[in-house]
Formats: C-alpha cells, sequence, structure tokens
C-alpha cells in the first residue's frame, strides 16, 4: 500500500465481508461466540458463513451478524445466538458453516428456527 488512495480502494472492497454492523434499526441480530473456546471448536468459518450468506442473500440492511467473547456454554461451542425483534432469542449449539447456511435458509429467510441445532434439542 503506497497511498491513501490505495487504503480506500482496500476499504471499498471489502466493505461487504465486514461482521460488525450497526444494529439500530435490524430486525435479526445473529451472535457468534468467539471466545478462545469458540475459535477452537470451529466458530471462525461459522462466523464467516453467516457473514456471506446474508451478504449473498441481500439481507444486509435487515440482519446484523457480529462476534462476542464466551457465551458460557462452552461445552456446545461453537454457539450462535439469533435475537429476533420481540421474540425470545434462539441458542444453536455444535454449529458448522453448514448448519449456518440451513439457518440462514430456514430461520433467517424463512421465519423458523431449526429445531433440531438448538440448545433444547440438546440433552444436557
Amino acid at each position: 500500500m503506497k497511498s491513501f488512495e490505495e487504503l480506500m480502494a482496500i476499504k471499498a472492497k471489502m466493505q461487504d465481508k465486514v461482521a460488525v454492523r450497526q444494529a439500530a434499526d435490524n430486525t435479526i441480530r445473529v451472535v457468534v461466540g468467539m471466545a478462545t473456546c469458540g475459535i477452537a471448536a470451529g466458530a471462525r468459518p461459522v462466523l464467516n458463513a453467516f457473514v456471506e450468506g446474508v451478504n449473498e442473500a441481500g439481507m444486509a440492511e435487515t440482519v446484523t451478524v457480529t462476534q462476542t467473547g464466551c457465551i458460557g456454554i462452552c461445552q456446545y461451542e461453537p454457539v450462535v445466538e439469533v435475537f429476533e425483534k420481540d421474540k425470545e432469542k434462539t441458542t444453536y449449539v455444535k454449529m458448522t458453516a453448514e448448519k449456518a447456511q440451513e439457518v440462514i435458509e430456514k430461520h433467517i429467510k424463512g421465519g423458523k428456527p431449526v429445531t433440531e441445532y438448538t440448545i433444547g434439542a440438546t440433552k444436557l
């Protein structure tokens, strides 16, 4: 990088890859646990799958994808929480990039949580 213009070009190119978005008026917020336990269990590809999937679906204006630290249930990592306006949060456990695609299709786009991936379906 040799100039401010090059920096601005890189910023413009990477803008759609940004994982953290402002949640002001968004109706759905997807939070991926990215503490060391989550990262060790494979949370980074899960976060990337949500960011890319939301962008590809053209839902970046209504869905926020972000990350957080430890959610507190390390044995179930990677953990993803989906918050919807005026609804109870949905906690997905043992997530993979493939499961993230299914959650985007069925829950984020379709409005129906994928119950078999939720903490409620897990034998505690």
